[in-house]
């Protein structure tokens, strides 16, 4: 079992930056494959980045590529979002997610924060 809790949302003008972070507590956190998430009103949750549980492999969503970059630390237990060149259609309530594989299917995960909110403004 593993409790996960997202932080760094806000508000932040078109082209700015933003960094995610997400605690894990509980079971061993190398263990899980981790990804982030997001999701905007009246939309399906898409999956934005995904890391593998050691960090030796990861894949972000086509719309994200090159702005967002998905790490993490081990030792620390936690796992981060970069955003940069920030759009307006990021706006969104961004999750972090951990599980057994190294997907970007969102039913595949067992483990889901709470979320926090991420608005960016034209």
């Amino acid at each position: 079992q593993v409790q996960l809790v997202e932080s760094g949302g806000g508000l932040v003008q078109a082209g700015g930056s933003l960094r995610l972070s997400c605690a894990a507590s509980g079971r061993t956190f190398s263990g899980y494959h981790m990804g982030w998430f997001r999701q905007a009103p009246g939309k399906e949750r898409e999956c934005v980045a995904v890391i593998s549980s050691t960090g030796g492999s990861t894949s972000v969503a086509h719309s994200v590529k090159g702005r967002f970059t998905i790490s993490r630390d081990n030792a620390k237990s936690t796992v981060y979002l970069q955003m940069n060149s920030l759009k307006p259609e990021d706006t969104a309530i961004y999750y972090c997610a951990a599980g057994g594989s190294f997907t970007v299917v969102t039913r595949s995960y067992d483990y889901w924060g709470q979320g926090t909110q991420v608005s960016v403004s034209s």
